[in-house]
């Protein structure tokens, strides 16, 4: 949510800074400004609308500077207009503010700052933070406003600040949604996320909560609240930044869809061995006597990642045979979980910085529980607080419905209960290979599906118009016919609900008619014959059936009126090869729709903010 970019270098600052923000396009926001310091003093413009509104606004008012900072704003507070755009000034016009997040305490700080005098000009809580760092500029170098002003703010934050009167100097501080400090060679940057600043440098470090970071010409110092120096490990991002561009594809999304078999490969590389039947996760701070003593497992997460923990219980479940709940991040804390010493906490995030999944991770080691985390991003902060990490190796995700992010989830998911099962002993050897062998094969089976996109943008053809959509499922594919909706209302705005099979004719079964297709997800597994039935049942009310069903499945394939077919595999590894149809006919019928496909309105790539 929000972008920030910043900039202290010889590069023409306005092309870094509307460069980096580009990069950033893909958080989701309705507003977007710059604010420069030059021999003019503290330059600002700002508008609604998108960076093309933005670049509109700077052909009329050319800006350009020794140093500065850009923001893509996501509304919380206020309307998304010019004047509550971002970056906001203090009184006198010297200093400026970017944020992202929610001040929670921000009227009672307004009250307290216009009864000393100070006038607001816009209806966010960020514009409060400019006038506390006002009235410390007066006695303190920038820096030390900064820091003095935070203990004052209740709720997250990533912020840069910047001052006419402190040449060269960018003041970034966190506490919650995440920021990283870029360092080149005599250029520095700070953005809100890596794609800001890869194609300048890859050497960056990530501020902690409660620090506080001066960025010079001369390099970057960070100090906690309090002033102690804190020394930062930089990191070196691997990243190829031809990997977070489109590459002759339309758009990112199927970009990353075609990536899928890449993505699910490098996650599963190194870390397993079909021949011994051992999983290898190096990262990964818990002993097998602690995984031994584990009584039962929380899964947390939030949005796309949720429906990979649902799938995730299903394999700890069936290959550990331990009980296992699955919680949506936001509930966890607020519903008083009780946990047990012998609990672990697994949190899944694409970001690694996701606020409501990292509540709850903090929550659980609160309560002296282990957590594990399986995350898309190095240094995250989910990933650092963890006791255990299974990093994902998707590469970056620009398109704001995840797509590659969740298969490799699934996968990281099965790597975790084979390596559980490994040291539980809940699973035989040979059937630890078997699985293994049949996981390994999971790619060559993923490039097999894509090259069915032909026939499942046919069948968006057909449905693009409908106004309803109801996908099925059962078992551990019910969690992928929620992710099917999920998709298709993210990117295309059509209503869709996913639901197990079984409960249709507890409701669902009210809606069915001519109109409304229904997509159904029927393998050759134990709940086929069910599954069948409920097809059956749809039928009978003239309802329209697009089948994803296994390869060879001649009985569906005369019942449904489209059939979409997937290649043959384990039962528990069918999910990561039924969503990816699914994603297809999300994409083109979004496609057709004229849909803004990377970039959905009203929503946000990473969700920083409760």
């Amino acid at each position: 949510m929000c972008g920030i970019v910043g900039y202290i270098g010889n590069k023409r600052l306005t092309s870094v800074l509307m460069d980096g923000l580009r990069r950033l396009e893909y958080r989701g926001y309705d507003s977007a400004g710059l604010a420069v310091v030059n021999d003019k003093g503290l330059e600002v413009v700002r508008c609604a609308g998108k960076l093309r509104d933005l670049e509109e606004a700077l052909r009329l008012t050319p800006l350009d500077g020794a140093f500065g900072v850009g923001h893509t704003r996501w509304a919380t507070h206020g309307r998304p207009t010019e004047e509550n755009a971002h970056p906001h000034r203090d009184c006198t016009g010297n200093l400026v503010v970017v944020h992202n997040g929610i001040i929670e305490n921000y009227v009672e700080l307004k009250h307290e700052l216009q009864q000393r005098g100070h006038a607001f000009k816009t209806e966010t809580d960020t514009e409060v933070m400019a006038h506390l760092f006002e009235e410390k500029l007066k006695d303190h170098p920038l820096e030390e406003a900064v820091r003095l002003c935070l203990p004052r703010l209740r709720g997250v934050y990533a912020i840069c600040v910047i001052a006419a009167n402190q040449p060269k100097k960018i003041i970034a501080a966190r506490n919650g949604p995440p920021l990283v400090v870029g360092l080149g060679k005599n250029e520095y940057f700070v953005a809100s996320d890596i794609p800001a600043i890869l194609h300048h440098t890859r050497d960056v470090f990530f501020l902690d909560d409660r620090e506080v970071a001066m960025v010079t010409d001369a390099g970057a110092q960070v100090k906690d609240l309090e002033g102690r120096p804190v020394t930062k490990k930089v990191q070196r991002i691997t990243w190829d930044p031809i990997m977070a561009e489109k590459s002759g594809f339309k758009h990112f999304m199927l970009k990353e869809i075609y990536e899928q078999p890449r993505a699910v490969r490098d996650t599963l590389r190194g870390r397993v061995s079909s021949e011994t039947g051992k999983i290898f996760l190096e990262e990964m701070d818990i002993s097998p006597e602690e995984f031994r003593k584990v009584r039962r497992i929380s899964l947390v997460a939030c949005g796309t990642s949720w429906h990979a923990a649902l799938v995730g219980k299903f394999l700890l479940e069936r290959l550990v045979r331990v009980p296992v709940e699955v919680d949506i991040g936001s509930e966890f804390r607020y519903r008083d979980p009780i946990l047990f010493p012998e609990d672990l906490v697994v949190v899944i995030s694409q970001s690694g910085e996701t606020a409501d999944t990292l509540a709850a991770q903090r929550e659980a080691k609160a309560k002296g529980l282990k957590t594990v985390a399986i995350c898309n991003v190095v240094g995250s902060m989910i990933t650092r607080e963890a006791d255990g990490v299974i990093f994902t190796h998707a590469g970056p995700e620009i398109g704001v419905a995840s797509t590659k992010a969740f298969t490799c989830q699934l996968a990281a998911l099965q790597l975790l209960a084979l390596h559980l099962a490994e040291v539980r002993g809940t699973l035989e050897p040979e059937s630890a290979k078997e699985h293994i062998a049949q996981l390994l094969h999971l790619p060559v089976l993923i490039e097999k599906i894509l090259q069915t996109d032909p026939a499942i943008e046919e069948v968006a053809k057909e449905y693009y118009r409908a106004s309803d959509f109801l996908f099925l499922g059962r078992g551990v594919n019910y969690p992928i016919a929620l992710e099917g909706a999920l998709k298709l209302k993210e990117i295309s705005y059509i209503h869709a609900e996913g639901y197990p099979a079984g409960e249709m004719k507890h409701g669902p079964i009210a809606l069915i008619d001519r109109n409304l297709p229904v997509v159904a997800l029927a393998f050759g597994d134990k709940v086929f014959e069910k599954m069948m039935g409920n097809i059956e049942e749809v039928k009978a009310r003239e309802g329209r059936i697009i089948a994803v069903t296994q390869e060879g499945n001649g009985t569906l394939a005369k019942m449904a009126s489209h059939t979409i077919s997937i290649p043959k595999t384990a039962d528990l590894l069918t999910p990561i090869l039924a969503v990816i149809p699914l994603q297809l006919l999300a994409y083109h019928i979004a496609l057709r729709r004229g849909c803004d496909v990377d970039q959905p309105r009203n929503l946000a790539k990473s969700v920083t903010v409760e």
